[in-house]
């Protein structure tokens, strides 16, 4: 794709580093910033996910850097973002997409599993927008994107911690907005509702159902959300077809669902 093809979302010269970077929303988006010129570092504990991410990069002429990264270590944060900003000499883009949960009555959650959650989610984007707001502080320019979930809205009890991650998520993606878009740096958080990603895909098949019927249930649209869906929405929110766009919360969750038929 060409730079006037991409108009006002190209993003020619920049550099994007994206955690969870090997399956799901993290490749789409790893695939489509590319696509729009982004020099791409994708991240995560799955050597093998990322591998695969960053052969099918290349393949399509695309520059990519792995680098192995457990989201929830401190260090090994910190590492990935000086990673990034050496190899290509520059950081523009992060996107805060790492993470997960499991499913379990209250019983169930030990302290060690609720600090997991906590570390995976929300510990996470702090340490990397802390980490990466260096580097864009000292350009003045700069676009970070969390992704959060439509259970930081909402009460959903088998998933208690990570709800309570990621509407933690929310409050930082507004806290650092605040703090960083006069100095040049926006941030803004996307909220997703089922996404049929390769996670999402295995736990319904576990559960005999597939992702639209979850879907169908619960979004306007009748139907689980694509991986790219989301992609493109953090590419409009990485470019400058956002510029005055800042410190929001984005749910992409397929329209609400009407409890009662109008007719």
């Amino acid at each position: 794709m060409s730079e006037a093809s991409r108009g006002i979302f190209d993003l020619g010269g920049r550099v994007a580093v994206i955690t969870g970077g090997g399956t799901g929303i993290g490749r789409a988006t790893a695939l489509v910033l590319a696509e729009y010129g982004a020099k791409v570092v994708i991240a995560s504990r799955k050597v093998d996910n990322l591998e695969r991410v960053a052969a099918e990069l290349r393949e399509r002429g695309h520059d990519c850097l792995v680098v192995p990264t457990d989201v929830r270590d401190a260090e090994q944060c910190d590492a990935l973002i000086e990673r990034a900003a050496s190899h290509y000499g520059r950081l523009d883009i992060l996107v805060n997409n790492a993470g997960g949960s499991w499913s379990m009555p209250f019983e169930s959650w030990t302290l060690d599993r609720w600090q997991n959650m906590i570390d995976l989610n929300l510990r996470s984007v702090w340490l990397l927008s802390i980490a990466a707001s260096r580097h864009m502080l000292e350009r003045g320019s700069g676009a970070m994107v969390n992704i959060s979930s439509g259970a930081s809205e909402t009460g959903l009890p088998y998933v208690a911690p990570y709800g309570a991650a990621k509407a933690g998520v929310n409050n930082l993606t507004k806290t650092f907005a605040g703090a960083w878009t006069p100095q040049g740096i926006r941030v803004n958080c996307i909220a997703v509702g089922p996404v049929a990603s390769e996670g999402f895909v295995a736990a319904m098949e576990k559960i005999g159902r597939h992702p639209d019927d979850v879907g169908a249930a619960a979004t306007a649209v009748g139907r689980a959300g694509r991986p790219d869906e989301i992609a493109y929405g953090i590419l409009f929110l990485v470019s400058d077809a956002s510029s005055f766009v800042s410190g929001e919360t984005i749910y992409f969750g397929g329209g609400p669902k009407v409890a009662m038929p109008l007719d």
